[in-house]
């Protein structure tokens, strides 16, 4: 395995180095919509659900901002050289239905960047809610659709957003961790295994996908290019990559490097935890902040289980990366293999679950 960059063994700092119990002491990561931006975003959304576009085609220009302007660079201006996060609150989700909240959602993920395909049918909303009782060690289950705790990751593009529709009965907290605070803890800690964070590690594809065309891709964890500093995540991915023929085996010293980065990410004081009122909207960096949530349980009527809408978006800043960095095999969002027929490109489709989807 090879070095992809030289690791700055210095602690870095800037706004993306941030702890969370010191975060949660204040609400500045949270932006509060005023009156006006609340209603710009509903009458785009009444329509856009009116207009019935195709979610594959629809622009930003089609849907343009005057009120939401600012609201728009604040949440640019976070991810790409703030915290790496924010959360938008405000908007009245249960007043106006599944549908019209996914419109304003959608349309506010067009001015942030290129929504993406989440799946093999190209769907480029997905849900967040549990569809059986199944649980992250079951075979084939997806953690968008169970309700066990998980591990701090990252997810396959730029930007990964959610909008809560529902909330739990009990538990189901959106966490966040930062990655630059993990390294520099790493640093002071353990200086001689941070290096290995910019290995090249194997990573397991086909955990993550079903139908993806090899067993595994590549990336090391941790980017420094020019300066800007980067992470990708998701420990038990690499070590589950170990199983598969032909798959390098990590060093002891990889072992124990990525064992602590997961270590650390988990422990007190530095993620913040969130808890999703409906019509909140958290709009993420994959490159600067890892997140989780919490277990949960449901509501016992069906129709109130915890329900998050989510959003993969490409954003192109400019951002400097390692090469192949974090999931490269997939381009633009788009599989590799010819999609899966019965996807859903209307607002009105892609708000209704499908239970047959990763259950």
């Amino acid at each position: 395995m090879t070095v992809t960059t030289t690791a700055p063994l210095q602690q870095i700092s800037g706004p993306s180095a941030w702890r969370g119990d010191e975060l949660s002491k204040s609400t500045e990561w949270i932006y509060v919509l005023s009156d006006a931006e609340r209603a710009e975003l509903e009458e785009l959304g009444r329509c856009f659900v009116a207009d019935d576009p195709d979610l594959r085609t629809v622009t930003a220009a089609d849907y343009p901002f005057d009120a939401c302007r600012a609201l728009n660079d604040g949440c640019s201006r976070q991810m790409d050289t703030g915290r790496g996060f924010i959360l938008v609150r405000g908007l009245r989700t249960e007043q106006y239905g599944d549908t019209m909240a996914a419109a304003i959602f959608f349309i506010m993920g067009l001015h942030l960047g290129q929504p993406i395909g989440q799946n093999q049918r190209g769907d480029l909303l997905d849900h967040v809610i549990a569809t059986s009782n199944m649980t992250l060690s079951d075979e084939g289950a997806l953690p968008s659709r169970v309700r066990d705790r998980l591990p701090f990751h990252s997810d396959s593009s730029d930007v990964v957003a959610l909008m809560c529709l529902r909330g739990a009965k009990e538990g189901g907290a959106s966490s966040l961790v930062s990655g630059t605070t993990i390294y520099n803890e790493m640093l002071r800690r353990r200086p001689d295994l941070a290096p290995r964070l910019f290995d090249t590690y194997h990573w397991d594809w086909r955990r993550q996908d079903p139908d993806s065309p090899e067993l595994t891709y590549t990336s090391p964890i941790i980017s420094y290019v020019d300066g800007v500093f980067s992470t990708y995540a998701g420990s038990s991915m690499i070590f589950s990559a170990q199983e598969y023929p032909g798959v390098p085996q990590l060093t002891p010293d990889q072992a124990e490097a990525i064992t602590l980065f997961d270590e650390i990410s988990q422990e007190a004081g530095l993620p913040i935890d969130m808890d999703f009122q409906p019509g909140d909207v958290q709009w993420l960096l994959n490159y600067a902040a890892l997140h989780s949530r919490t277990s949960y349980i449901d509501h016992p009527e069906p129709e109130r289980r915890r329900h998050l809408l989510r959003l993969w978006l490409k954003r192109d800043v400019g951002r400097p990366l390692a090469p192949k960095f974090g999931k490269h095999v997939v381009e633009m969002g788009e599989p590799t293999t010819p999609l899966v027929p019965g996807g859903r490109f209307h607002i009105a489709d892609a708000v209704t679950v499908n239970d047959d989807w990763g259950v």
